[in-house]
């Protein structure tokens, strides 16, 4: 982390969370099926950040992602990911 995103780190101006790949996986899955959108990797992670606060928002409230990127490019390594897990199991 570069010395300008720690400083805003330390005066509160900006907040970094973390999404494991399951949480992204899962995401990106989850807005494929219910929204009919392919997301790509990176974007599924905060897709999946979404997901976390709009549980803990009133009803008349709104979130916006900005998707960016193409999610069908990234198809085989989600293949590969949920099969290297099903291999775990």
């Amino acid at each position: 982390v570069g010395p300008e995103h720690s400083y805003l780190n330390d005066i509160k101006r900006i907040q970094y969370i973390s999404i494991d790949d399951n949480e992204a996986v899962k995401a990106l899955q989850y807005f494929s099926e219910k929204e009919g959108i392919i997301a790509a990797l990176e974007t599924s992670h905060a897709l999946a950040y979404a997901l976390k606060v709009a549980k803990k928002m009133k009803k008349n409230q709104s979130i916006v992602v900005n998707l960016s990127g193409r999610g069908d490019k990234d198809l085989q390594s989600v293949k590969e990911f949920l099969k290297k897990k099903e291999d775990l199991i």
